[in-house]
């Protein structure tokens, strides 16, 4: 059970590892569609697997509560998604490193403040 608890929290580490690094990739080469694509399903879909609920939501609101006012509204919005699941990462690690700990739990995670205050 052990070995299958550090499986499922590795694989987790390392999806967020390789999130980022395609967010933060996508980003600095300007390519939007890319940037909409990661932040809407593959965000998500981490989010979730991993229980970190409100970045889940955050990004189903990115796209679903209304439509982005221009790139720069677009990529500013990015931005705060990716400053928060580097965030996650941190306490990710934070976690693994407690004595005692068997696996990486998202609960040790707490965001930054309400999505909400972003710019819209």
């Amino acid at each position: 059970m052990l070995h299958c608890n550090m499986n499922v929290s590795l694989s987790i580490q390392l999806g967020l590892d390789d999130l980022i690094a395609d967010l933060d990739h996508a980003r600095k080469c300007g390519e939007l569609g890319r940037l909409a694509l990661l932040a809407y399903c593959d965000a998500r879909s981490w989010a979730r697997q991993a229980g970190v609920l409100s970045v889940a939501e955050y990004s189903m609101a990115m796209f679903s509560e209304e439509p982005h006012q221009s790139r720069e509204v677009f990529l500013v919005r990015v931005d705060h998604l990716i400053e928060e699941l580097k965030r996650v990462r941190d306490s990710l690690a934070v976690a693994g490193d407690q004595p005692g700990s068997r696996k990486l739990s998202p609960p040790a995670y707490q965001p930054a403040a309400s999505f909400s205050h972003f710019a819209r």
